[in-house]
């Protein structure tokens, strides 16, 4: 499992570990350090302690992974858990497929996928629906963007690694207006590397996920689909907590996009089912393994991961139906965005009312350190969630009490689902 990037607090590696180490596969992670939660796990045979910033130099990256398949001594089929690694291993495929078991696909396309702009043009040279978008090159571009465009709008980080270099917004943005608009481009410089996206009214839509791990021959081996109930920071972040929901227009669509694309290997989709014209449209399309992959598994026990590890080593993957009605929570962050959404009425229509059962992304009964290693470094994320909160409280206070404009909307956990 390898992940670019110093945020330790993330759970999908945890999951991954789970995942496969419960079956007897040996797991091994690259760590921030040594007391991160996917180092803390019990079915982690070895951590590599190897602080990243996504600054280094593809070279030095590259030149470590290879020292740890060197140290792990037999292949190993490598999972790349951010977009930062998923683009570097894409694009260095051929110097690492030395030591590592890798998806044949080609070396551009993840990093087109990973970039705003290079998906939202694959959206239209496909035929796929996705909102409108502006890239604006400069700072005047801005301004006229600013003066035309309905708001509120959505702003998000253009590309990958870029994010690391020079973020414009600590993540997905919402702006309420054009003054806030340029209050914030004040400080992304002249050549700012943002994408504007349109927002798609809450009251008028519902967001949807797909996972799926797809072959050599671009045919889905796993695929399935959800829907997602609660983000935080709410509507804009990721995933808090979602549930399985057959949805077989929407498997179809993303099993044609990736045949249409030519891509392989592990998969993470975000669309928003938009109301107003009875469409989906395509928000993110993250090459690798989501955050909330746990939530889906088959009837014969496979989730994407194992899908991946059985492809990739030349065994066949069962093919059986997704196992509906179950629900995934991340509890560190769910609580707050269940108050949230509580105080604005939000619903999601497709969610059962009630679930087959429960995966918890942190806690588990046999494997209970990174669940307390989590809560040990919860403090710093922790204090950034509850300021979240009080941000959204204020701007749904009731319009007759009077509120200072809306702030911007965001979330700083990178990595994780985008929407």
């Amino acid at each position: 499992m390898v992940k670019i990037g110093n945020y330790p607090l993330h759970h999908g590696g945890v999951g991954a570990i789970r995942s496969l180490g419960r079956l007897g596969v040996p797991m091994y992670a690259v760590t921030e350090d040594r007391f991160t939660p996917a180092g803390s796990s019990r079915y982690l045979t070895h951590g590599y302690v190897w602080p990243t910033t996504g600054l280094e130099e593809p070279e030095r990256l590259v030149a470590g992974l290879l020292d740890v398949g060197r140290r792990i001594g037999r292949p190993s089929v490598l999972i790349p858990t951010d977009e930062e690694a998923a683009v570097l291993v894409a694009e260095h495929a051929a110097e690492l497929s030395a030591r590592f078991l890798l998806p044949r696909v080609d070396p551009t396309l993840p990093r087109r996928l990973a970039s705003k702009r290079g998906l939202h043009d694959l959206c239209l040279t496909h035929g796929v629906p996705t909102p409108r978008a502006a890239f604006p090159e400069t700072q005047d571009d801005i301004r006229e963007f600013a003066e035309e465009a309905r708001f509120p709008v959505v702003a998000k980080n253009r590309d990958a690694f870029e994010r690391r270099r020079a973020p414009v917004v600590p993540g997905t943005t919402r702006i309420a207006g054009p003054r806030e608009l340029l209050a914030l481009a004040g400080g992304w410089g002249e050549r700012p590397g943002v994408v504007l996206q349109e927002y798609l009214p809450r009251e008028q839509a519902e967001d949807w996920i797909v996972h799926g791990y797809f072959d050599a021959d671009h045919a889905p081996r796993a695929l399935f689909t959800g829907v997602k109930v609660r983000s935080w920071p709410p509507h804009a972040g990721m995933t808090a907590c979602a549930y399985v929901v057959p949805n077989p227009e929407l498997a179809d669509l993303a099993a044609q996009f990736v045949k249409q694309i030519g891509f392989s290997g592990t998969a993470d989709l975000d669309l928003r089912f938009d109301r107003r014209d009875g469409r989906y449209k395509l928000l993110d399309f993250n090459p690798r393994v989501g955050a909330q992959f746990r939530l889906f598994e088959n009837a014969a026990g496979i989730d994407v991961v194992r899908a991946h590890h059985l492809d990739l080593t030349g065994r066949h993957v069962p093919r059986a139906a997704q196992l509906d009605g179950r629900r995934f929570v991340v509890e560190n962050i769910d609580l707050p965005a269940l108050i949230a959404y509580r105080r604005g009425g939000y619903t999601t229509p497709h969610a059962p009312r009630r679930a087959t059962g429960t995966e918890l992304a942190w806690f588990s009964g046999d494997d209970v350190k990174p669940f307390l290693t989590m809560l040990a470094r919860l403090g710093g994320p922790g204090a950034k969630h509850l300021l979240q909160l009080w941000r959204t409280r204020r701007r749904n206070r009731p319009a007759s009490r009077p509120a200072p404009p809306p702030a911007a909307h965001t979330t700083s956990a990178p990595g994780g689902d985008p929407a």
